[in-house]
């Protein structure tokens, strides 16, 4: 068993990819789009990775803002996480995912990454940390 981390942007989406035990989370790339309304080959994308890393369970990213309130990107996500329901038949949970993407820029400033390429990097980090932590939520369920 295996889960997927998503994180949904406006043009990109990060991916990464748990471990057969559940343990940890591994980036594993970034699909890009040109449109934000330009979803079905992102979603043919995520499909192709559900299949190869033979995927279970789908967590998604949830973009509230720091006072806990849902703003727009919370409702697209929604959709986003109807659409992946529909079309691949898991369950998409929704994760917390505010400071994800300050996280993983922090990481990489301090692995000495310069900022121009930052940007190449940082949904797919932010993707790990996302489903890094809903493992670590389902491992302390266990104790």
């Amino acid at each position: 068993m295996r889960i997927i981390g998503l994180d949904f942007g406006s043009k990109t989406v990060g991916v990464a990819v748990s471990d057969e035990l559940l343990v940890t989370a591994q980036g594993v790339e970034i699909i890009r789009r040109k449109s934000e309304n330009k979803l079905r080959q992102t979603l043919a994308r995520i499909e192709e990775l559900i299949t190869e890393y033979k995927v279970d369970r789908i967590v998604l990213g949830f973009p509230k803002n720091m006072n806990n309130s849902e703003g727009e990107r919370c409702e697209r996500t929604r959709e986003f996480q109807t659409m992946l329901e529909r079309r691949t038949g898991l369950t998409v949970e929704l994760w917390d995912e505010r400071l994800t993407t300050v996280a993983a820029d922090q990481v990489m400033m301090e692995a000495g990454v310069r900022r121009e390429n930052r940007k190449e990097y940082v949904d797919q980090i932010a993707a790990a940390f996302i489903l890094q932590g809903y493992l670590d939520f389902l491992n302390n369920q266990k104790q």
